[in-house]
């Protein structure tokens, strides 16, 4: 019998828009108001952290295409403003994740950076097999966040996702 695979997921999104920097940052890190433009992804706040969002917690729930939910609660471990954004996941999703963001000739890049695992049971014990669906999953809601965000600012966008190697 094969062992339940306790492998992360190394997961990579980037969103690209022709919008100011700190109009896109202001949309990430104000966690409140992604429900009006992230299909996917509701989100209840359990602890403000400081004026910066440091130490800020939050339960998120995230469904995508598959007729899965994951819920999880996130805690902001590091704000560089207008630059990063890291955190911690525990729940049915552990792990960590970091959201990068620069500008150049005007364009706003994001980019997403997960290692997470996922906690329930059956995940673990079909990985080898769900991992890419689980996967693709994750792209599709990645990628209807960067359309919502784009609308959101007003702005084309380049919802693109990549995968470390």
């Amino acid at each position: 019998m094969r062992e339940p695979s306790d492998a992360p997921y190394h997961l990579s999104t980037q969103w690209q828009f022709d919008a100011p920097l700190d109009a896109v940052w202001h949309a990430i890190a104000d966690a409140d108001t992604w429900q009006a433009w992230w299909k996917g992804v509701d989100s209840v706040p359990l602890d403000p952290g400081d004026a910066c969002g440091l130490g800020a917690r939050r339960r998120y729930t995230c469904r995508s295409v598959l007729p899965l939910r994951l819920t999880f609660v996130a805690c902001v471990t590091r704000v560089v403003p207008l630059q990063r954004i890291e955190g911690r996941v525990e729940g049915e999703l552990e792990g960590v994740g970091c959201c990068r963001l620069r500008h150049a000739n005007g364009v706003t890049t994001v980019r997403y950076d997960w290692r997470v695992r996922a906690t329930r049971r059956w995940m673990t014990w079909l990985a080898p097999l769900a991992r890419p669906l689980l996967r693709w999953n994750h792209d599709q809601l990645m990628r209807t966040g960067g359309i919502g965000l784009a609308r959101h600012l007003n702005a084309h966008n380049d919802a693109g996702m990549e995968r470390p190697t």
